[in-house]
C-alpha cells in the first residue's frame, strides 16, 4: 500500500472547517495532489500502441457498460 503524498484531512467537523477556512483565506497552503507513478503514461501509450483498433473499441465498450450499469 502506498503512502499518501497529502496530509489527511481532519475528521472532526470543527477542525475540518478551520482547515478549509485556512485554505480559503490563504493562511494555509492547499495540499498538492499526488503525482502519477513515473512512466505510467509511457506504459499506457505502449499498451495502446499494441492493441488493434477493434480491441481498443471492445475494451472501451466494456468499460462504458460497467460505468453506466444500473444497480
Amino acid at each position: 500500500m502506498s503512502k499518501k503524498a497529502t496530509p489527511a484531512r481532519p475528521r472532526d467537523t470543527n477542525q475540518l472547517a478551520a482547515f478549509v477556512g485556512g485554505i480559503a483565506t490563504e493562511q494555509r497552503e492547499e495540499p498538492e495532489a499526488p503525482e502519477t507513478a513515473p512512466g505510467a503514461r509511457k506504459r499506457g501509450e505502449a499498451r495502446a500502441a499494441k492493441l488493434s483498433p477493434e480491441e481498443r473499441k471492445r475494451i472501451a465498450q466494456k468499460a462504458a457498460r460497467v460505468r453506466w450499469a444500473k444497480e
